[in-house]
């Protein structure tokens, strides 16, 4: 199994460290209502196939950080990333990560959505999923990827770091 490695400018060490974006502290009620539905919206994408009927298709390797922790896989719906709006029931993206025995096990979803002018120093156009604010704008990850926001929320394997911390140290590739 092919595993990607992030290189962090900054270091792995210091994201380790590192307060998690939109630690659980800052949740409410309200949040937790609406994360609440979508992990009854996306049960059904614990059988990745279904979410092969309904447009993913996954688009990276297993993405992890030595000593942080994993993204997993992830598997990108492309007609959701290409509509403006966020509805938070149809995550842009599933996260899934490799089971001991074969197969893959969802873990969480990422919103992902363009920043519309593609201007990393400006952020007027910041989405928000149920109160809480995407990460970003940042570059691409790798080539053709626009500047975008994201926010990963870890809705089906506990992350330890926080629902909303970019890396999961409980999921392994």
């Amino acid at each position: 199994m092919r595993i990607i490695t992030l290189i962090l400018a900054s270091g792995a060490a210091a994201l380790a460290t590192a307060p998690a974006f939109g630690h659980d502290t800052n949740t409410n009620t309200n949040t937790n209502r609406a994360f609440a539905e979508v992990r009854q919206a996306t049960a059904k994408y614990h059988n990745v196939d279904r979410a092969l009927q309904d447009g993913y298709v996954r688009v990276s390797d297993c993405v992890e950080v030595p000593g942080v922790g994993a993204m997993g896989y992830h598997y990108l719906n492309r007609a959701l990333a290409k509509d403006p709006a966020i509805d938070p029931r149809k995550p842009e993206q599933l996260l899934y990560a490799p089971k001991p025995g074969g197969g893959l096990r969802l873990v969480g979803v990422e919103y992902f959505k363009v920043d519309a002018d593609q201007d990393s120093s400006t952020d007027d156009d910041r989405p928000t999923v149920a109160g809480i604010p995407l990460e970003g704008p940042m570059p691409g990850h790798g080539p053709g990827m626009p500047v975008h926001y994201d926010l990963h929320v870890w809705l089906w394997k506990h992350n330890p770091n926080g629902t909303f911390a970019q890396f999961n140290p409980n999921v392994n590739c």
